[in-house]
This record gives structure tokens, C-alpha cells and sequence, in this order.
């Protein structure tokens, strides 16, 4: 009978008859319906906005990379500046140390002279005392000698 009455209504009775079931979690579909004209400008408006502040977020942050990247540049600049400032003073003092050691390479030289002087005159006195040593030994053996 249930099948008659909904052939006549134009429904199949397949799509009709529902298997008696106890699911609670069986949902029934809606026909989606389209949103009132109002609501969809709403909807655009509030989306736009949304984007509007996203896109602020986004650009102030990129800005402040950008500003915090140009400070960067110009601490490293500075530095380099301070590095160039370091680099010409001792460059300027080593100028000045190697003027000043050659004008006291002719003292060095005769020190060095000096130094070859003292180590020949060395070498002469530990001959000298050597010679004497053995003059005195031999004087003293003649004396010995003639004594007997």
C-alpha cells in the first residue's frame, strides 16, 4: 500500500521506504540553499577586509625586514670604516718602525762588526793564556833543570 501511495505522489517507492533503522549518527541531507544577497556583500566585505589586514601584516612585516636589513648595512659599514681607521694606523706604524730600523741598521751592522772583534780578540786571549801556560811550564822545567 505504501508503494501505492507514493507511485501516485511520483515518487519510486524504493527512495520512499526507509529501511527501519535506530542510527542516531545518520544525518539527512539539505538542499544547500543559496545565502541572501545581503549576506553574500556582507560576507565579501568581511573577506576583503580580513585579506586587507593579512596583506597589512604581511607588507609591515616585510617592511620591517627591509628596515632591520638597512640597519644591518649600516652597523657593517660603520664597522668596516673602523676596520679601514685600524687598518691605516698600523699600517702608518709600520711604516714608522721600518724608517726608524733602518736608521738603525748602520748601528746594528757595527754592532755586529763589534761582536766578530770581540769573538777574534776571545780567541786570541785563550791563545795567548794557552802560549803563557806552556811558556811557564817550560821555564819552569829549565830552572828545575839547571838546578840539578
Amino acid at each position: 500500500m505504501a508503494a501505492a501511495a507514493a507511485a501516485a505522489e511520483g515518487v519510486p517507492a524504493t527512495r520512499r521506504e526507509e529501511p527501519a533503522r535506530d542510527d542516531a549518527a545518520v544525518e539527512t541531507a539539505e538542499e544547500a540553499k543559496e545565502p541572501a544577497e545581503a549576506d553574500i556583500n556582507e560576507l565579501c566585505r568581511d573577506m576583503f577586509s580580513k585579506m586587507a589586514t593579512y596583506l597589512t601584516g604581511e607588507l609591515t612585516a616585510t617592511s620591517e625586514d627591509y628596515k632591520l636589513l638597512e640597519n644591518m648595512n649600516k652597523l657593517t659599514s660603520l664597522k668596516y670604516l673602523e676596520m679601514k681607521d685600524i687598518a691605516i694606523n698600523i699600517s702608518r706604524n709600520l711604516k714608522d718602525l721600518n724608517q726608524k730600523y733602518a736608521g738603525l741598521q748602520p748601528y746594528l751592522d757595527q754592532i755586529n762588526v763589534i761582536e766578530e772583534q770581540v769573538a777574534a780578540l776571545e780567541q786570541a786571549a785563550y791563545k795567548l793564556d794557552a802560549y803563557s801556560k806552556k811558556l811557564g811550564c817550560q821555564i819552569h822545567w829549565n830552572l828545575s833543570y839547571k838546578q840539578l
